[in-house]
């Protein structure tokens, strides 16, 4: 297991490079996210263990706000998205000298998410808490299209398999799905939209960062992301501490599996790149688990499409844990790269670690 420190500033978002199989970005913020700079981390892995290839303070240029998520670009090695709290997305490249070389500013409130197309590199999507989401070009100098979701959204992601397909989760405790293809009409592209509650939720746990646990019901979503290898499916999790699956060709149906085990919010999932039943989750609870969808397995465990009514879904399972962290863990994301397990994670505790799944499931 590799250690870094973030030394003075809070881990929020960590990402591996789609080039490098030795570079990662961590988006962090001072002071836990409530008040101050944000910095942008671009570490490499070394024999000598990660270094640092180079760092902006953001508060040297336009902003003095925290940093809650990044992305890296699809088309450009080198460059690097980030979630600003002023509302801002800025795009910096690593071979330039300590400055953004774009910047745009429409959202009214704190970006809380930015995703690039895996599919249509020329088009990235972010998530405000002034409940829209905004589908931008890196060569244009405004959004191309907002789309309403009239709730905080914390997440939002374009699917990797179908590059007209934008997913986004909110505090409502909603799953939404906006097909681009569509007419825009009254809907905004709206196709789907998921309850993800369809039971009472679980006692209130505190909020995510920079919200008073007052203003943030049990079901607020915080987290979600598209399974690699299954089209339709997709995890959410959130403040109600569970993390369930669903497919989008049947939302009347329910959630397909539910995994239980965290004791706080769970801020951030990630399915694996290598295999379909695993996926990670980082929570608040400090730690990080990987756990088993067995919603995939067997014979007949699709869903039945003809069916009318909610399902029972079946029991993840947890297969291990991490919890090296001292603090919230915030950020989770796998290595696409060599053997299959290798993942990295970042918390309030300024620590970045880089560890083996194998390991933490004995």
């Amino acid at each position: 297991m590799l250690h870094y420190r973030t030394q003075g500033y809070n881990g929020c978002a960590v990402k591996y490079s789609p080039f490098f199989d030795n570079r990662l970005a961590v988006a962090s913020s001072a002071n836990f996210g409530l008040v101050g700079n944000g910095r942008l981390y671009i570490l490499e892995l070394t024999p000598n263990g990660i270094v640092p290839m180079k760092w902006f303070a953001i508060a040297r240029f336009t902003t003095q706000d925290s940093l809650y998520d990044l992305a890296w670009s699809e088309i450009h090695e080198n460059q690097v998205l980030t979630a600003s709290g002023d509302g801002s997305i800025k795009l910096f490249d690593c071979s330039a000298n300590d400055f953004p070389v774009q910047n745009w500013k429409e959202h009214a409130r704190e970006v809380f998410s930015v995703n690039w197309n895996m599919i249509a590199k020329d088009r990235f999507c972010s998530s405000s808490w002034d409940g829209t989401v905004r589908v931008w070009s890196p060569h244009r100098p405004q959004s191309l299209l907002t789309l309403p979701t009239h709730s905080c959204t914390y997440s939002a992601s374009f699917c990797p398999h179908n590059p007209d397909l934008v997913s986004c989760v909110t505090s409502d405790s909603y799953v939404r799905v906006f097909d681009l293809r569509t007419p825009a009409s009254a809907s905004n592209h709206l196709t789907v939209q998921i309850p993800i509650h369809a039971a009472p939720a679980a006692p209130a746990i505190p909020g995510p960062p920079g919200v008073p646990p007052a203003s943030c019901p049990p079901s607020e979503a915080l987290t979600h992301d598209w399974n690699k290898y299954r089209p339709t499916v997709l995890a959410t999790a959130g403040v109600d501490r569970a993390i369930r699956t669903f497919d989008i060709r049947a939302p009347q149906h329910g959630p397909l599996a539910t995994m239980l085990g965290h004791d706080y919010a769970v801020r951030k999932v990630a399915w694996s790149p290598h295999l379909s039943n695993v996926l990670l989750s980082a929570s608040y609870d400090m730690t990080c688990r990987v756990w088993n969808d067995p919603s995939d397995a067997g014979p007949g465990s699709d869903v039945d499409l003809m069916r009318s009514g909610p399902v029972s879904p079946v029991a993840g399972v947890e297969l291990g844990r991490m919890a090296r962290h001292t603090e919230f863990v915030t950020g989770v994301d796998w290595c696409l790269f060599g053997s299959e397990g290798w993942c990295a994670s970042v918390g309030w505790d300024e620590s970045l670690y880089v560890w083996d799944v194998r390991g933490a499931m004995g």
